[in-house]
């Protein structure tokens, strides 16, 4: 499945970083990577709004570090989330 696919993005899961710190993001953001690889969802959104940006770039952060992660983009339609795709095997 490609990212650029995605239009509805209700039915997966999300974390909410509205009013959190740049680093208790990257902590939660981690935590919730681990979560749902045992999971096993393929594809989470993270919702981290517009503002100044601060929580956007500390997201895009950690997720080009983590080697869980194979792609993330910018959710077309809501410029406040990012859909990010793990790697899972199965």
């Amino acid at each position: 499945m490609s990212l650029n696919n995605i239009i509805f993005v209700d039915h997966y899961p999300k974390l909410d970083l509205h009013g959190e710190t740049t680093e208790t993001a990257r902590v939660l953001i981690q935590d919730f990577i681990r979560d749902n690889i045992k999971l096993k969802q393929k594809i989470i959104v993270i919702v981290h709004g517009v503002g100044s940006g601060a929580i956007r770039q500390a997201t895009r952060d950690t997720l080009r570090k983590n080697k869980n992660v194979l792609d993330y983009k910018t959710f077309y339609y809501n410029n406040g989330c990012t859909v990010v795709e793990l790697k899972i095997d199965f």
